[in-house]
């Protein structure tokens, strides 16, 4: 019986736009890359309706259709996509011992990081039952749909208040609740936010509901409540934008790779190096800045040519 363990040039841990366009780089290279999808393959973008912002899309293209494009494309130049998940990595040294769904062990020459970061959502059912028709975790991603039209913003931090500036450009009221009697945001992003005029903060709110159905109307409000009274507020809106942060998936990699306080894995600037030669990440895992399905794309074409040139001095 073959006991030989699998070597692998290229493992891309992850399948989002970063995954995927770093395997269509590294298999058009010759590398021979393997993808392991992940618990959620395609990643966040398989939960957005529409993407209207990707470039190549002229009429926009479901968050589903655009990752089984990136997909076939990938596997078109040869990438060996497949199902599981990566449950231990051993960076200690190359290869790379790496154990998949539990079972299974491969050896990787390099790897690239193309985990991604999670939405923290409020945990309330109708955020699942509404999400892609009218619930969103990225203001930047759906904004436009809401233009003229009215939305609620969830969050106290810069990055609700960010959203919620954003928001306002466009949309016609933007009411932010807030748990609180105070927000998180600095100072100068709560200047912007209450010298904003079509921007409502209110304090001490909580979410009670998102109402609508999902389909061609989906949110037409949401029932807010006073956590100090008890009193319930029903704000009229198209949009409802949880702002609440992002958790990056890099628990994996505890111990063994550079992180930020929040858990985003540290890449020597201009690349896509990791502290440990022979690792580099992509897209979200390293990006808490743009979060966008265009960067994470860039930089996988990055790490992919990282790996590449990293492959080429090791010969």
């Amino acid at each position: 019986m073959n006991t030989d363990i699998e070597k692998i040039e290229v493992l891309i841990i992850g399948s989002g736009p970063a995954g995927y366009t770093a395997a269509i780089y590294a298999a058009r290279a010759d590398l021979k890359p393997v993808v392991i999808q992940g618990l959620q393959p395609g990643g966040q973008l398989t939960t957005t309706t529409d993407v209207d912002n990707f470039p190549g899309y002229p009429n926009g293209i479901t968050g589903p259709e655009m990752m089984e494009d990136l997909k076939k494309q990938a596997e078109r130049f040869g990438t060996d996509t497949r199902w599981g998940m990566v449950t231990k990595v051993d960076l200690s040294q190359r290869p790379f011992k790496v154990e998949i769904d539990e079972n299974k062990n491969v050896l990787a020459e390099t790897i690239i990081i193309a985990t991604g970061a999670s939405a923290k959502w409020l945990g309330i059912e109708d955020e699942k039952r509404l999400n892609g028709y009218g619930v969103s975790a990225c203001a930047t991603c759906d904004g436009f749909f809401y233009k003229g039209k009215d939305v609620v913003v969830v969050g106290a931090g810069d990055t609700a208040a960010e959203e919620a500036t954003y928001l306002a450009k466009m949309c016609n009221n933007v009411t932010m609740l807030v748990r609180r009697d105070e927000m998180r945001a600095s100072k100068a992003m709560q200047h912007r936010v209450f010298n904003t005029p079509n921007l409502k903060v209110l304090f001490n709110h909580e979410t009670k509901s998102i109402n609508g159905e999902p389909g061609p109307i989906g949110v037409e409000s949401v029932t807010a409540y006073n956590n100090q009274t008890g009193e319930e507020t029903i704000v009229p809106c198209s949009g409802f934008f949880v702002a609440i942060g992002h958790t990056p998936n890099s628990q994996l990699f505890k111990g063994q790779l550079e992180m930020d306080e929040n858990g985003y894995l540290l890449i020597e600037a201009g690349t896509t190096k990791t502290g440990v030669d022979g690792v580099f990440a992509a897209g979200d895992i390293s990006d808490h800045v743009y979060r966008q399905a265009v960067t994470s794309a860039g930089t996988g074409c990055m790490a992919a040519l990282d790996a590449e040139r990293f492959l080429a001095e090791q010969e």
